[in-house]
């Protein structure tokens, strides 16, 4: 497995009830919006798969491949946008809906009823510290949304993007094709949403564990699918 290395600061090794798994990172080129999402797994992914394997697959690149990703030039933010994005907590760990572009996005998305709803659960919840109440309301296809960030691999440093459309639906077309589970997840530093899934007999809880610390790197890393595997330590020592 000499071919395999962990993103920097990650293990391939993670102990999930008791189990281990190795998580094989699989580097790719640049997908775009002209990629074949299939045509992706097929080159850079089947190659490596045996039988039992769990693909994850970031959310990014389905998105991207669904275009719904932008650059920000070609998204004019309405007065709403620009001043509700001011009141979003700022993560280092990605921008959400903290930019005028973002929310703009979030607003097409979910529609104004629902956003001022989650607004209001939001600012209710705040005072007993609970957090959360705002995605709670507006769903998971608001809190997938991203933009630009610095640390994001060009030129998608300056777009903006929603969550990808019926995830579950893809996750089941690719398991179809490729003969794998299929996970579509949104995973990063401070935590990890599961999109989308081939089978509900894979529970959230399990790719929430084996993916808590995020082995995915879509900077200059390059690995926006993941490889799960079931696997005795020895074998990977």
């Amino acid at each position: 497995m000499v071919e395999f290395i962990p993103n920097p600061g990650k293990k391939l090794i993670i102990e999930v009830e008791k189990n281990k798994y190795v998580r094989l990172p699989i580097k790719t080129r640049l997908i775009t919006p002209k990629d074949n999402l299939l045509n992706i797994l097929e080159k850079y992914l089947k190659p490596h798969l045996k039988k039992d394997d769990i693909v994850f697959i970031s959310e990014r690149i389905v998105a991207i491949t669904q275009s719904r990703a932008w650059p920000i030039k070609d998204i004019s933010p309405s007065w709403p946008a620009k001043f509700l994005s001011k009141f979003v907590r700022k993560s280092p760990y990605g921008i959400g809906i903290g930019s005028p572009w973002t929310m703009e996005l979030a607003i097409r998305e979910a529609g104004y009823p629902k956003m001022f709803l989650g607004m209001v659960a939001s600012a209710l919840s705040k005072p007993f510290g609970l957090r959360g109440g705002f995605y709670w309301i507006c769903g998971k296809k608001v809190a997938s949304i991203d933009g630009p960030c610095s640390y994001t691999i060009p030129p998608y440093n300056k777009y903006a993007k929603l969550g990808p459309l019926k995830p579950n639906k893809v996750a089941k077309f690719l398991k179809e094709k490729i003969n794998q589970e299929v996970i579509i997840i949104d995973a990063n530093d401070l935590g990890v949403a599961v999109l989308g899934k081939s089978s509900r007999y894979i529970s959230d809880d399990f790719c929430k564990k084996v993916f808590r610390d995020n082995p995915l790197g879509q900077s200059k890393e390059q690995t926006p699918l993941c490889i799960v595997r079931k696997t005795p330590l020895k074998n990977y020592e």
